[in-house]
């Protein structure tokens, strides 16, 4: 009997992703997201898996109890939880909407699943945020210091999880990838953003001068990880998803500029600083490498070069896309 897998999260671009490597590995997977499923371009498991997946829309905020009664239907061996309120710079604008989506209804929801006689594990898929800015390669066992609404709402509940595990033995261990991307990736995110507006023409605002230092890790190197951890880590454990290599945010523009054959000085603004923006976060994933036996295998280049490869293949449906974050309560 396959493994069974409910990704929650699905429609983002870490839970597609995760839901297409899964699937490709042999779990009987179901998917649940509050937003209807976007445009295909987005959803990488269409292409392969569509048969085989089964998605439902309901929301963690208003659908608890559909949730639920889905779970105990499938009885699920993992479960991934990749959805969030994700977005730092405008979680200032209203930080009660990232605390209930967050916090509140996460803590509901674990409240309930921690009854469910069927998990093995509970991957709660976390961030480097709630460290705040820190300097060298930073441990697991770091101390909180969040310093956005985004980075708070999600220490909480990281921090309610791990009460769980010690007062319940309930079945969790966490991830927290280093800067994510891949073909599929939102459009306002730096990479694919950066790539559709050298192809178009269009001018990038660079915050900041792009001085803040990121490691970028490609999604399927992060998806093998977060399977490793749901299917052998011990609970309460926490596991950084990193490479070993850091870049500027100005370099790596850089970068794409030269692979694309473009002017970084042409096509380049600089512009003001984010609000509460870390200057750096830079993860030590030595526990994932020894007890996982993971390892990240895609280069920046690679991978930044078959993003490119995905930007231009569908570049006429990709303009049609909105290219900014919209926020959704």
């Amino acid at each position: 009997m396959n493994e069974r897998l409910v990704v929650i999260g699905s429609n983002s671009f870490s839970g597609a992703s995760f839901v297409d490597y899964a699937i490709g590995k042999g779990l009987e997977t179901i998917g649940i997201s509050r937003s209807p499923m976007p445009n295909p371009i987005f959803l990488p498991f269409i292409k392969h898996h569509s048969k085989t997946f089964g998605f439902n829309q309901l929301d963690l905020n208003h659908d608890l109890e559909k949730i639920m009664i889905k779970m105990n239907e499938f009885r699920p061996d993992f479960v991934v939880n990749f959805a969030a309120q994700s977005m730092v710079a405008e979680s200032w604008l209203n930080p009660e909407h990232w605390f209930q989506t967050n916090t509140v209804a996460t803590v509901k929801f674990h409240d309930k699943l921690r009854s469910a006689d069927y998990l093995k594990k509970y991957v709660h898929v976390s961030t480097p945020e709630v460290y705040g800015t820190c300097e060298g390669l930073i441990p697991e066992n770091t101390n909180y210091n969040p310093s956005t609404p985004y980075a708070v709402s999600r220490a909480a509940a990281d921090m309610s999880l791990m009460t769980f595990c010690k007062t319940y033995g309930f079945p969790v261990t966490f991830t927290r990838a280093a800067n994510v991307y891949g073909p599929g990736q939102q459009l306002y995110r730096i990479i694919p953003r950066t790539i559709l507006f050298f192809l178009i023409g269009r001018k990038l605002q660079l915050h900041g001068g792009g001085h803040s230092v990121r490691s970028f890790i490609h999604i399927r190197d992060v998806a093998e990880g977060t399977l490793g951890a749901a299917r052998s880590a011990d609970p309460g454990e926490i596991y950084h998803l990193s490479t070993t290599r850091n870049i500027s945010i100005k370099n790596l523009v850089e970068m794409i500029a030269a692979q694309l054959g473009v002017s970084f000085e042409e096509n380049v603004e600089v512009v003001g600083e984010r609000l509460g923006k870390d200057a750096a976060y830079l993860l030590d994933s030595s526990n994932a490498r020894k007890k996982l036996q993971w390892q990240d295998k895609i280069t920046l280049e690679q991978g930044i070069e078959e993003t490119i490869a995905w930007v231009k293949d569908n570049l006429e449906e990709i303009k049609k896309q909105p290219f900014d974050y919209i926020h959704k309560p």
